[in-house]
């Protein structure tokens, strides 16, 4: 009988491209993917540790998984694995903890263990970039590891003890992959890892990668995931100029004031991050800008928490990912003082997620009557069709026989007020 396995994914865009590069394996190798509500034999719960959140969420998902079956393997895996190994080990609901440099074997791990044989994670080769090309995933984007670990070592990050140094994938390997997805019929790629921006092969640096896989052929478009402020040139944003590279960076800010960046030990300064928006926005008035923000970080006057706010409204990021400081155990932010109260950070958070809230209307409402390449995403029952435009704005439009995964030229109408702002578009004729 074919074995039923389910995945769930926290965190980042990396875990989820290793997420659909082991579901594409297993799908491979004749195994029925469920969703992860569902009964199954095997359960894989890639896991984050970012945040106190990131933690809870993940315990809640290894339980459920357990809960739903009792007799299923839960294989636990991602940062949390590196990061609480042994209190996992200790878990009598797990079966295998899978470490990020070993997550390439848990096909095998699993095969060994259905076929009665020891099935010992540590007894497989470290490898971080062995990921088959996916051709089935859990999205119409095809997410492509291009680089792991980091080397910056910000005081409030739990990042480089959890996916060690940096490391980057070999550039023909990379080029092959994204060959490879494109003849699957995938129409988006997204370059992701933990801090792509240091990518370096031998001396081939980030931006001529990009360059070259912008000369790849095919009909796809190509998107740059989320990346660090710094080791920018002007050159680099002479990229966006090619028809391929879609006009949106998620770009990480962290805080506005230039005294909390220097305890964050952040590689830019609050003045650069400025010069490089404006830049960007000067070559490409519609760029789309989103970004992170840390609130309630150690030290964090309101006054420094203000020229954040201000950051943010006068850059009109249209989305921010607002995140409340969490200690994380072993960094340097865990030895400050002046820790900030967590009424204080909620309150924080809550200011600049309506600035966020207003920007993105904002900039919803500049972009009324423009024209968007919309990637189908969803068909609906109702033929409400929905999907990404290259600024990644989320758009819906109406209309009978359009294919998922299918590129449709459409102007923008409005806004539609639905759960969350997108925008409602017709299909642009010629």
């Amino acid at each position: 009988m074919t074995k039923k396995i389910a995945f769930k994914t926290l965190g980042c865009r990396l875990n989820q491209y290793e997420t659909d590069a082991l579901a594409s394996r297993f799908h491979g190798g004749s195994y029925q993917l469920v969703d992860f509500d569902e009964q199954a034999d095997v359960y894989v719960v890639n896991t984050c540790t970012v945040t106190h959140q990131s933690d809870q969420k993940s315990r809640q998902n290894i339980h459920a998984a357990r809960k739903l079956s009792e007799d299923a393997i839960v294989v636990v895996t991602g940062c949390m694995a590196n990061h609480y190994k042994q209190s996992l080990l200790d878990n009598p609901a797990i079966t295998y903890v899978v470490d990020n440099e070993r997550k390439t074997s848990i096909f095998s791990i699993i095969e060994s263990h259905f076929r009665g044989e020891v099935a010992d994670p540590e007894g497989f080769d470290k490898d971080l970039f062995s990921y088959e090309a996916a051709s089935k995933t859990f999205h119409t984007r095809s997410m492509i590891k291009i680089q792991d670990g980091c080397d910056n070592f910000c005081t409030f990050c739990i990042i480089p003890k959890v996916r060690g140094r940096a490391g980057s994938r070999p550039a023909a390997d990379i080029m092959k992959n994204i060959s490879e997805v494109v003849q699957f019929g995938f129409r988006e790629v997204v370059l992701t890892g933990v801090n792509i921006g240091r990518y370096d092969d031998h001396g081939l640096k980030f931006e001529q990668l990009v360059s070259n896989i912008l000369d790849l052929p095919g009909e796809f478009r190509l998107r740059i995931s989320s990346i660090e402020p710094d080791g920018f040139s002007d050159s680099f944003f002479e990229l966006f100029q090619h028809p391929k590279l879609t006009p949106h960076l998620h770009l990480c800010l962290q805080s506005g004031s230039e005294d909390i960046l220097l305890k964050m030990r952040r590689m830019y300064t609050a003045k650069q991050f400025r010069h490089m928006a404006e830049k960007l926005r000067s070559m490409y008035p519609d760029f789309n800008l989103t970004t992170d923000v840390i609130v309630g970080f150690p030290g964090e006057t309101e006054e420094d928490f203000q020229k954040t706010a201000e950051m943010v409204k006068e850059l009109a990021f249209s989305h921010v990912h607002t995140f409340k400081y969490s200690v994380r155990q072993g960094t340097r932010a865990e030895r400050m003082t002046d820790h900030v109260s967590e009424k204080i950070k909620n309150q924080r958070s809550e200011l600049i997620r309506a600035v966020s809230e207003e920007n993105k209307r904002g900039y919803l409402t500049k972009m009324i009557g423009k024209q968007q390449l919309l990637l189908v995403e969803r068909v609906g029952a109702d033929h409400v069709v929905r999907g990404y435009g290259e600024h990644y704005i989320p758009i819906r439009i109406k209309e009978k026989g359009v294919a998922k995964n299918s590129f449709v030229p459409v102007t923008l109408t409005g806004i539609h007020e639905g759960k969350e702002l997108s925008m409602d578009a017709i299909v642009s004729r010629v």
